[in-house]
């Protein structure tokens, strides 16, 4: 018998703001999904139901074992904080389910349960910012691209909304707040209100009122709402106020109106209504309706709960898709497709030398790669799984709001005597596979006044394996490569990553590979991490770590990983820290698996084998990698993949103890 999913939306984390049927969900529920902080805050609730917690970014992992708990007929209830239907996890569930052909009559039974949202909350603390046309944001340019979010501020700006923003700032990212602010005092004042609520109705709720001016002098993070007012909002006695318009029409200190009931909603009453302008005419609609007159919308939103900086990840690419990239390897994820559910079709690890020609060519050939985790097209190059911004423009231009509000401006514009000017760019991360696509539907979106497409190149660059090394020459040619529109950025892995808008990303592999540099992609792929074998004075094993690169070296797989390879016991480069940690010793190597890398409860990986003879090492890392690539879930770490296995190539795991770690005072 099939189970039932309750998606429980339960406000701001108070109890007396969570709804009645929200407590009563999580108390008929057998199993309760949700991150670790959510869990926290509703455990006063619940009673011998079945925990299922994780951490920041493991929100495909929850939805997917919701799924499988509620076709198991279980009732499963899937938490988020505010309302799980505003940047929460119903929209997320639906996809899973999508995914797997259900529909509603004969499948799971999905109830979703609104919660009050951040915008909501917030603003009840701050007076009535919201009391006309609004939108939320989400500066998180983890899942959505920076672009089209610049493009939103932008629009909302021009349009005069009131402006909710979720996710305004983390630990790493600090320039979006900035750029918006930026974005709009081009179209407000210094001087619009700006209310900043953190952690409302929590333990450590804070409250600012400031200006579009000053707004970036007080303390802003991922537990933050910031709301920015409109033209007409106003500060009184410490409240944060928008007025609805009703001034336009009453006399608010009087208790006799000049225009009584009958007359309030006739023509000459509402000169600025669109029956009262002359055709050609684009003013402000008011919507003042009998209906809503008298009465606020009901808004459900929700804090971007589920797109938070995650403290073990340094970004969120997306699940089942590779950045574009360069590889030179000599061994391939090689399969015909993605295994299916109920099917035996398993990937393997096929040798593929010879397709590729040797790096030092210069002419890398084209070989396909397709495997559970992404289609890897390379031309030397390892390519994105998703279609350009402009492929999926042509199918959805006629259904997507913000082109239709981008369309309706333009005819303003040139009704009022301004040339149009094409201003939505799509951008998108193009390589190989999805250029000529892109370039053949340039034209058909750019006749429709709505597309400029920019292709953005992605791919990571080192001085090699064992070299850390540029030359000044190398350097060169990477600053001529990126030029004034890419972007060039350090990482703490000893790689550059790359991006750079092209559309010939051959032309940049050819230029790279020729300058001797190893390139390599980005995103869920494995990377051989070693060290600089002391300036390579301690150089015997560094075959074995070129070995690995050429064969694992960008392999997909189903969360990004590393390899760790020390070339002496001192292990001064942390191989040891790393997912898997390879250290050289008296001619021999010693293995360590399951590192957690980065967050508050970081460990090292466990030791699990020494003196591996050196014939053996290359192999002994392929199947445990083959492994992983076929039985990982998505997005799952190797750590945890580790753990849940128990044993990997005869290495057993061991359960480490467990500490009870506080939230941090920020509330991060």
């Amino acid at each position: 018998m099939a189970g039932k999913l309750l998606i429980v939306g339960f406000g701001p984390g108070s109890f007396e703001h969570i709804t009645k049927r929200a407590r009563e969900a999580l108390q008929e529920s057998d199993v309760i999904i949700g991150y670790n902080t959510y869990v926290d805050l509703i455990s006063g609730l619940l009673s011998d139901q079945q925990i299922v917690r994780t951490g920041m970014t493991e929100e495909v992992s929850r939805a997917q074992e919701a799924v499988r708990q509620a076709e198991a007929g279980k009732k499963v209830a899937v938490i988020s904080s505010g309302d799980a239907g505003v940047y929460g996890m119903a929209g997320l569930v639906y996809e899973v389910l999508m995914e797997k052909g259900w529909h509603p009559e004969d499948g799971v039974e999905v109830e979703i349960i609104p919660g009050i949202s951040a915008i909501n909350s917030s603003a009840s603390l701050l007076g009535a910012p919201i009391m006309h046309d609004s939108c939320t944001i989400s500066l998180s340019d983890h899942l959505t691209p920076w672009e089209l979010i610049e493009r939103r501020v932008e629009a909302a700006g021009q349009a005069d909304f009131v402006i909710a923003l979720y996710n305004p700032r983390s630990g790493r990212r600090t320039r979006q707040i900035v750029e918006t602010q930026r974005i709009l005092l081009k179209y407000r004042s210094p001087e619009t209100p700006v209310g900043i609520v953190k952690s409302a109705y929590r333990d450590r709720q804070h409250i600012v009122l400031t200006n579009l001016r000053d707004m970036l002098d007080h303390d802003i993070g991922m537990l933050t709402t910031v709301i920015i007012g409109n033209s007409s909002t106003m500060v009184y006695d410490g409240l944060m106020i928008t007025p609805r318009g009703y001034q336009r029409k009453y006399t608010l200190g009087a208790d006799v109106q000049p225009l009584r009931p009958h007359q309030r909603l006739r023509q000459e009453a509402e000169p600025w209504a669109l029956e009262q302008l002359p055709e050609e005419a684009n003013d402000e609609y008011d919507d003042e309706e009998w209906e809503s007159e008298a009465e606020g919308d009901s808004l459900i939103e929700d804090i971007d709960d589920e797109e938070w900086d995650d403290e073990e990840d340094e970004r969120i690419p997306n699940v089942g898709s590779t950045s574009a990239a360069i590889r030179q390897p000599d061994t391939l994820l090689a399969s015909s497709a993605s295994p299916r559910p109920g099917t035996t079709d398993t990937p393997k690890l096929a040798s593929s030398e010879g397709v590729l020609g040797k790096a030092t060519s210069g002419k890398p050939a084209l070989l396909h790669n397709e495997g559970p985790f992404g289609r890897a097209t390379i031309v030397g190059v390892s390519t994105a799984v998703e279609p350009s911004a402009v492929a999926v423009a042509e199918r959805h231009v006629s259904a997507d709001p913000l082109l239709l509000a981008m369309e309706a401006l333009q005819l303003v514009d040139r009704r009022n005597g301004v040339a149009a000017v094409n201003t939505l760019a799509a951008p998108s991360v193009v390589t190989a596979s999805t250029a000529e696509p892109a370039r053949s539907a340039a034209p058909a979106a750019v006749t429709a006044g709505l597309f400029r497409q920019q292709s953005i190149f992605e791919l990571a660059v080192s001085p090699g394996v064992a070299n850390k090394q540029f030359t000044a020459k190398q350097m060169l040619t990477l600053a001529a490569v990126v030029g004034d529109k890419g972007s060039m950025e350090y990482t703490p892995h000893h790689q550059l990553i790359l991006r750079v808008p092209t559309d010939n990303p051959a032309e940049i592999t050819d230029k790279l590979s020729k300058e001797g540099l190893l390139l390599a992609p980005i995103g869920d792929v494995a990377q051989v991490k070693a060290c600089d074998f002391c300036n390579g004075e301690k150089g015997e094993s560094i075959p074995y770590a070129e070995e690995l690169q050429a064969k694992l070296g960008g392999l997909g797989v189903p969360k990004e990983m590393r390899i760790g390879f020390n070339g002496c016991g001192m292990a001064c480069y942390g191989a040891v820290n790393e997912d898997i940690g390879i250290v050289y010793r008296r001619e021999k190597f010693d293995l360590f698996l399951g590192g957690k890398t980065v967050g508050r409860n970081v460990h090292p990986a466990q030791p699990v084998a020494e003196g591996i003879k050196p014939e053996d090492l290359v192999t002994t890392i392929e199947n445990i990698m083959h492994r992983y690539v076929t039985e990982g879930h998505p997005n799952e770490r190797f750590h945890k993949f580790f753990k849940r296995v128990k044993e990997l190539e005869g290495y057993r795991h061991q359960d480490l103890p467990v500490f009870t770690i506080e939230n941090a005072i920020c509330g991060d």
